[in-house]
């Protein structure tokens, strides 16, 4: 009996992902345990392992494919026995239909991953006949429906495109993902007049958090021919959703500290300097961040009502201090996680970090090595950047925003001095952390950074 290869959730968030890649062409061989693909989430690309054995009778998604839901049959295998090329593609379940709005879209989702069918979900529309014409813009012969895909839809909502204009390359005239590029990069894309939106308007109450002008809003005020458009992907668009969530729900407030940095960065010259030679390099090499990283965790381990996570129910209070460290990669950031950091020592947390940095880069960090933490550190001290406030990432309460060290004048007993300073500052979500539990949080963190010794015992 043939087996559907169906698009794997590789993260308990995972909607949607790329399908960039197929390592195996129809007629191979399959054993369980093969790499047989490549799928893109949002900020990591991963391979896809093979559990059933056969032979790869039909690919249905090709390669390159975005957008492609969580369930979604991508191939077909033919088990032991059988004619791979007798196999023939299944059917497409109901799930996968056209909805007649974007509220109807995300009900399909839902019911693709498993869920309980929506109430409100579409019903199936019945296929074209062999042979018929496309209807134009993607109308169906019956009233004034238009079928696009749900990505489509999405697209056409956030750039203000009337589907009814736009003529649909999918199948019986669906209109797809290109459709309605095209269409805007063309200029022939119109807004949606008022009180004419697919979507009912019980719908509005349920919609997304809007995301400022519309494509067509913006280009309008532009001379065509002065700009291109870049699609957003993945990671941008999952970066833009959750910052503006953060910003719209979290009530933010912000503490800021100046530590002394000559004790540590003496430490840190001290201890590189003792690192053993393994195979012709030092077996570590201490950074100033592996030492920011290292006094956070230490600061939630001594403060631990500041190492919380807000819920409706109840305050998620850690017994680790998992701390984030916010990577620049093209195309946006990723946050890897040391684990447990108050308990690992230095070259522990400076091996790790180089580690998890480089495969950031690469894209080729698993889901649990990013999701989740307790807090986080944000450094662009190495760009020059004297102080900045940074924005708290849920499920986290805190993040810490460190600046550039430089040297500046200070007082030390009636005395001026010259000091190597640091500007830190601590960003909180105001639910959990008040503020007298975010200065002393950052209290304890400063006392670190100028007693750099307590991190040793």
């Amino acid at each position: 009996m043939p087996i559907n290869i169906t698009m794997p959730a590789l993260s308990p968030t995972m909607e949607e992902g790329k399908l960039s890649k197929w390592l195996k062409k129809e007629g191979d061989a399959i054993r369980s345990g093969d790499v047989i693909a490549e799928i893109e989430t949002d900020k990591a690309t991963m391979e896809v392992e093979a559990v059933d054995e056969g032979t790869l009778a039909k690919i249905l998604v090709p390669a390159g494919s975005e957008g492609v839901k969580v369930n979604t049959v991508i191939a077909v295998l033919a088990g032991e026995g059988e004619d791979a090329s007798a196999v023939t593609a299944p059917a497409a379940p109901a799930a996968q239909a056209a909805p007649t709005s974007p509220l109807a879209g995300e009900d399909v989702a839902k019911r693709q991953e498993g869920g309980a069918p929506a109430p409100n979900a579409a019903p199936v529309p019945p296929s074209a006949p062999a042979g018929a014409s496309p209807p134009q813009g993607g109308r169906s012969g019956e009233g004034n429906r238009v079928f696009a895909s749900p990505l489509a839809r999405r697209l056409a909502k956030e750039a203000g495109v009337d589907l009814s204009a736009v003529s649909g390359s999918g199948p019986h005239g669906r209109v797809v993902k290109s459709d309605i590029e095209k269409a805007v990069a063309g200029g022939t894309a119109k807004a949606a007049p008022a009180g004419t939106s697919a979507a009912p308007a019980a719908a509005a109450s349920a919609a997304p958090l809007a995301t400022g002008m519309s494509s067509d809003q913006v280009l309008k005020l532009f001379a065509e021919g002065s700009y291109e458009l870049v699609p957003h992907d993945g990671m941008r668009k999952t970066i833009a959703k959750r910052l503006q969530e953060s910003k719209q729900t979290i009530p933010h407030f912000y503490v800021s500290v100046d530590c002394e940095l000559d004790a540590l960065l003496a430490l840190r010259t001290q201890i590189n300097d003792a690192a053993p030679v393994r195979d012709g390099k030092p077996a570590y090499k201490l950074s100033v961040n592996d030492m920011v990283i290292k006094a956070m965790a230490l600061a939630l381990r001594d403060v631990p009502d500041a190492n919380v996570s807000w819920t409706d129910q109840a305050m998620v209070k850690h017994k680790h201090a998992d701390v984030g460290v916010a990577v620049s990669i093209p195309g946006g950031l990723i946050t890897p996680i040391i684990r447990k950091a108050e308990e690992k020592s230095l070259s522990a947390i400076s091996n790790e970090m180089k580690d998890l940095g480089k495969r950031a880069k690469d894209r080729k960090l698993k889901p649990e090595e990013y999701q989740g933490g307790t807090t986080a550190v944000s450094n662009m001290g190495m760009m020059g950047v004297k102080n900045f406030a940074a924005v708290v990432n849920p499920p986290h309460a805190t993040i810490l925003a460190v600046g550039a060290g430089e040297q500046r004048p200070v007082v030390k007993n009636g005395q001026l001095a010259i000091a190597t300073v640091m500007t830190v500052t601590l960003s909180t979500d105001h639910r959990c952390v008040d503020g007298a539990l975010g200065a002393e949080l950052l209290a304890a963190f400063k006392g670190y950074i100028e007693n750099p010794m307590g991190m040793l015992v």
